[in-house]
Parts: structure tokens; sequence; C-alpha cells
């Protein structure tokens, strides 16, 4: 190509080279390098007047070194007189902050768009954006180019029943990533949703409404209201507190009049008056709840497809397995306490209120495992004796893949689970625990983010090319330089790249 020069940051050498050698260029001349005080230092060593400039810096370890290092890069070039400067960021740093987590926090990823604006960039690629509504943080063009063509060409070459594969989704916030690649594939799809917040304390009162809804109402001395109708109120004598018309209701909890908590003299309770030969049933079960009807239309095949599990530091258990939180249990049956621990506004992450899941949200990787905790695993779809693709944007933390594995597995019946993801950040030992774990038989990500070679199976790069892809033992890379040399080209000669969208044909 003429007019262009390509310019690659310290972050992903390999991948910009890749680029290049499909395009037939090579990259342009440029000095990086640090001060002894610790700044960067950057110097463009060819002439970029009137020329588009690409930059390809991806996200990598040191992540604040390479946004600072892209963002001194646009300044030297837009310096330079270059034409127009585009920014190739296959892995978009502070890509998980693009919104407040805590009622404090900052949207960093609207921070780093105001960056590199400031700037100069003209034009900004990458590639699968943790949350797609980014692109409104930039006021010059994004093209959010997707990696599913790439993971679906893998998968069609590499899964010999590729065609009896489930597509699931390890959190409800990845439902809409799985169903594409499901509906281009035309596969089925499952999703597994986690229990975060519940524990043996929280929602102490709202669980003993509800397991009363479709069994007799339970007095203060342990008997059903059947037990109580057979001694005692049988002659018309209006009922004692401990009833549904009473202050107290079912379970301490206040109905007034109709269950609704409401009370007041003048919707004061009639005398109680047996009918039907006194008996108190009919009188003492708790109104229907709307949901009742809802329930009557499940069969027993629609609830063999949703399967169950405890998860126990992030590990599946057996059903027979003591519930660590048995020990802190000690105040549960305290109806003032239970109503006390579940006001989210007086716990600590939520003093000023708001919704509990400010800071807990359903499209990331959940907290680190509290200890002695205990949640609740459910898959929704049938997996039994198949492969099971488990799908997300990227792979930072290994708790949440590991459960999701082991629950397919182990409970759902699953022959084998093969993890995707386009961004392999693999923080801290995240790579090394799955590759341990014998529930996932295979890992595969792309080239957009810099493995390091410490946390490579045994901490060996052999099978990986330059670029970073490669396979070696349960790992695969698959390499992102088709898509984002093509997008280049595209960009530079003023084409549409809406064919980088679709899937490619075998």
């Amino acid at each position: 190509m003429r007019r262009v020069q390509i310019f690659s940051g310290s972050s992903h050498p390999g991948l910009s080279d890749a680029i290049c050698e499909r395009l037939g260029t090579s990259t342009g001349k440029c000095g990086l390098k640090k001060f002894a005080n610790g700044e960067t230092s950057v110097e463009v060593g060819c002439s970029v007047r009137d020329q588009d400039v690409f930059i390809v810096q991806s996200g990598s370890q040191n992540v604040n070194d390479s946004v600072i290092e892209l963002l001194i890069l646009i300044s030297a070039c837009k310096g330079g007189s270059a034409n127009k400067v585009t920014a190739v960021m296959p892995y978009f740093p502070y890509s998980k902050q693009s919104k407040k987590k805590s009622h404090r926090g900052a949207i960093t990823a609207r921070m780093v768009a105001n960056l590199l604006h400031v700037a100069g960039v003209d034009h900004v690629i990458t590639v699968d954006l943790h949350a797609s509504q980014m692109q409104g943080f930039f006021t010059k063009p994004v093209d959010n180019l997707y990696a599913e063509p790439l993971i679906a060409r893998w998968i069609r070459h590499n899964i010999s029943n590729w065609r009896e594969c489930v597509v699931v989704s390890k959190n409800p916030g990845g439902t809409k990533r799985v169903t594409q690649l499901a509906d281009a594939l035309k596969l089925n799809f499952a999703l597994i949703t986690t229990d975060r917040r519940r524990n043996l304390n929280e929602g102490w009162m709202s669980s003993r409404f509800q397991s009363h809804r479709h069994s007799p109402a339970e007095s203060d001395d342990g008997r059903t209201d059947t037990d109580s109708g057979r001694d005692g109120h049988l002659d018309g004598a209006a009922p004692t507190s401990n009833g549904v018309n009473g202050h107290s209701g079912v379970n301490g909890i206040v109905n007034g009049v109709n269950g609704l908590g409401i009370h007041s003299d003048h919707m004061a309770s009639p005398p109680f008056r047996p009918t039907n030969g006194g008996s108190m049933t009919n009188s003492m079960i708790l109104p229907p709840h709307p949901q009742d009807d809802f329930d009557d239309e499940y069969t027993d095949d629609q609830a063999q497809s949703v399967t169950y599990g405890r998860l126990v530091q992030g590990h599946i258990v057996d059903d027979d397995y003591p519930s660590p939180a048995m020990s802190q249990a000690a105040h549960a049956d305290d109806p003032m306490m239970s109503s006390i621990h579940s006001l989210a506004s007086l716990h600590a992450d939520n003093a000023l209120g708001g919704t509990i899941d400010a800071h807990n949200t359903d499209d990331e990787d959940e907290a680190d495992i509290v200890q002695g905790a205990e949640r609740m695993i459910t898959l929704v779809g049938e997996v039994k004796g198949k492969t099971v693709l488990i799908l997300d944007d990227m792979i930072d933390r290994s708790s949440s893949w590991i459960a999701a594995a082991e629950h397919c597995k182990k409970r759902g019946g699953a022959k084998e689970v093969v993890c995707l993801a386009t961004h392999g950040v693999f923080g801290g030992d995240c790579l090394k625990e799955m590759v341990a774990c014998e529930c996932i038989d295979q890992v595969v990500v792309t080239n957009s983010f810099p493995i390091d070679a410490s946390k490579m199976p045994g901490g060996r790069t052999d099978g990986f090319g330059p670029s970073g892809a490669g396979t070696r033992g349960k790992l695969t890379v698959i390499d992102l330089s088709i898509i984002l040399s093509e997008a280049i080209r595209r960009n530079h000669n003023g084409e549409s790249v809406s064919a980088l969208f679709q899937h490619f044909q075998d």
C-alpha cells in the first residue's frame, strides 16, 4: 500500500509484524525507550507527512505504559503532519471499567477515550469491546470488529461433532454473544446463572414465606393450620394473633386484613366464622400467588433441562457436603436479626443506598470467593452427552470458568468442555488453574492480548509462532492478524468493512 505507515508499540510487536506481512509491508521506524526516571520517550524515525498512519498497540501486562506510549505516538504523528492517525487496539485497555461499579467510582474507559481524542486520534479499530455501547464514549469513528467468524471457523475445523455442540453462557450478561454464535452455527445454547448475594442469613423471611405458598400455614408451636383447626377453634371463637388475619400472620409477617401488611381500625378483621363443618383449612391458607398458575404449566420434561448445583469455594460439591455457613447461623432464627441483615443499605458496600449490584454485575467474573461462602449455580439447557462451548469476551480470572465447566460435566453430564474467548488476559495464575482443571478439555483464545511465556503450559512457548498464535497442550491461540490487516487495508482505501462481520465460507 502506498502512503501508509504502520507503527508498532511495545505491547505486541509479534502481532504487528504478522499484520504487516499480510499487507506486504514492514513496520515503520520508531524508537521507544524509557528514561532513567521511568518516563516514556518516543521518536518517529520516518516521514509521516500527508500519510495514513496506523499504530498497533494492544493492552498488555504493563497496561499503563502501553496507554501512555500510544498517546505519545499519536501526538508525535499528528505533530509530524500525518493525514490521518488510526489507533489499532485489538484489546481496549480498561474496557471492564465502562461503568460505575461503586458510588464514588470512575468510568475509566470513557477517560481513556477522552485521552485518545485529546492526543489527536482520528479513528479507532478494536475487537470485541467488553460493552458495545462504549463506542459512544468516542467523538471519532470506531470499528468494533468481531472475532466470532474466526472462532466459528475454528469450531467447524477442529471439533468433529460440532453440529451437536451446545454453546453456553457462564453468566446472563453474555447471553447475546452466545446466541449470536449459536445462530451462526445453528446450534442449541444454554445459560448458567449464579446466585451471588444470597447466604444463610440474608433473605430469611423471603425464603420462609415462599416455602409456605404450597404448604399449610405453620403456627409458632410447630403445628400446621389443620392441626390447629382440630383443637380449640371449632366453636367459632376468634383466632389468636398467630392466625393469618392477626397482627403476626404466618412466620411473624404482618398480614393485616389482606396479607399486604395493611392494618387499621376501620379495616379490622371480622370475627372468625368457620364454615363447611368448622374446617379452618380454607381460612388459614395464604392467598393465591400470581406465580402459582405459571408454575402449574411446567412439566417433568421441562424441569429436566434445569440443573442445580452447590458452589462452595468456587467448586461444585455434592448435595450432602456440609455447608460452611452452618456455624454462622446461630442467630438465623431470630426474625429481628434476619430483618436487619436483609437491609442492603446497612452493609458497608452500600452505605449510601442505591442498587445492590452497583459494584457486582452479571457480565463480569465474580469477586474473590468469600471464605465460607456458598452459592447456588443453575444451568438452563440440556448438555448431557454433548460437547459444551463456554463462550465469553475475555478470560481474566478462572473462578467462573472452572465453576461453569465443573457444573456442566459433574451435574449436567457433558462429554467435553471447551472454553472460548476473544481476549486471553489470564491474570495471575488463571491459565495454570484452567489447564490443571480436569473438567476443562481445551482453552481457545485469540492473540489480541500478549500472553507471557511464564504463563504458558510448562513455562515454554513451543508450538507458538512469533505472533503468539499456535497450540500447546490445552491452550490454542487463534491468529487475529487476518481480520486486522484487512480492516487496515479497507480503511486506507475507503472501502466498507461490513464484510469483516460475516462468517468465512469453508
